[in-house]
């Protein structure tokens, strides 16, 4: 088990960049795969990006090319920078966490990401 906290949420205007963090209760070197979902109002929770523990990343399609998710080990942080905002991007965006081998996925409370004029 492992506790995220999310952090880094906010107001901006289209266009705009925020940068989430994504904070582990405990060592995530080397075995766990970290990811970022999103759930827009009315709407199931969606795929967003994750990054594996060999450092690998991957996006789903409305996100390639705007935003890009790191981690830093040393810090039991992962981010994700989130570029040219659009007002489709507006949702509740959650940390998740799942160690290599387990089907357990560990969930953060989430953060608020507003884009609007």
């Amino acid at each position: 088990q492992v506790q995220l906290v999310e952090s880094g949420g906010g107001l901006v205007q289209p266009g705009e960049s925020l940068r989430l963090s994504c904070l582990a209760s405990r060592s995530i070197l080397n075995l766990w795969i970290m990811g970022w979902y999103r759930q827009a109002p009315g709407k199931e929770r969606e795929y967003v990006a994750r990054i594996t523990n060999s450092g690998s990343t991957d996006y789903t399609d409305s996100v390639k090319d705007r935003f890009t998710i790191s981690r830093d080990n040393a810090k039991n942080t992962v981010y994700l920078q989130m570029n040219s905002l659009k007002a489709e991007d507006t949702a509740v965006y959650y940390c998740s966490a799942r160690r290599l081998g387990s089907t357990v996925v560990n969930w953060g409370q989430g953060t608020q990401v507003n884009v609007s004029s």
